[in-house]
């Protein structure tokens, strides 16, 4: 399906209980970690609508690129899209999806949120990969994009527009789970991240950024067990 020409995809028999959920960087609609949840979900009695975020999935070829501007208005469409055809709305949302659903959800009524790796303070992310990659503010504003030795993109629009909204708001009852040899998001920003909003956070001892391995997708798999009601 597509909603707003956003390609979709919706998971379960009908029902007035939805969750939507988020992928990550390099992800997609159908990984491995939204396929799970949908198993999950959809078994509590929920249906589960995923949706590829630009430069992903079926939309590589779009030439929209995967900035947080556009990505949160594809999260605010997609929302609107629930709240319209659901009287319950909860969220899954890993990696950098959780920081998009963070802006763009802030003021939604939604049940309950459960974050996977979640990026909660995306400036401390480029203010990292700029000083990894020795980039300074006035050569990024210079060039406005710059490309990484990791494929990344560092782009001064999408820099302002995250120093422009801070993540100050989220009343929303949040689960997370969280890999202790994560190299992305570092433990104080998520522990700083809990002490300011109402979360619950589990802790993998030999869980990474990417949760992949079997021990981790099992681990993933009880936390969704015990944190979907």
């Amino acid at each position: 399906m597509k909603i707003s020409n956003i390609p979709a995809t919706l998971w379960g028999e009908k029902s007035n209980k939805l969750f939507i959920a988020v992928h990550g960087n390099l992800s997609h609609k159908e990984d491995t970690v939204i396929e799970l949840l949908a198993d999950e979900a959809t078994r509590k009695g929920y249906q589960v609508l995923s949706f590829d975020l630009p430069e992903h999935g079926d939309r590589k070829t779009e030439g929209t690129p995967c900035k947080v501007q556009h990505c949160v208005q594809d999260l605010i469409e997609i929302g609107r899209y629930a709240q319209e055809n659901w009287n319950e709305v909860s969220l899954f949302a890993c990696s950098m999806g959780a920081y998009f659903s963070l802006l763009a959800y802030r003021d939604i009524e939604l049940k309950t949120a459960l974050f996977l790796s979640p990026v909660v303070d995306m400036e401390r992310i480029i203010r990292n990969m700029m000083m990894w990659f020795q980039v300074t503010p006035e050569q990024l504003e210079k060039e406005g994009t710059i490309d990484t030795p990791v494929g990344q993109k560092l782009y001064w629009d999408y820099y302002c527009f995250v120093l422009e909204h801070p993540v100050d708001r989220w009343n929303v009852d949040t689960r997370i789970l969280f890999g202790a040899k994560d190299n992305l998001v570092e433990f104080d920003t998520i522990h700083k991240f809990t002490e300011i909003f109402p979360c619950t956070l589990e802790i993998m001892d030999d869980g990474e950024h990417y949760f992949h391995t079997d021990e981790q997708l099992d681990v993933f798999k009880q936390w969704l067990e015990k944190n979907i009601e």
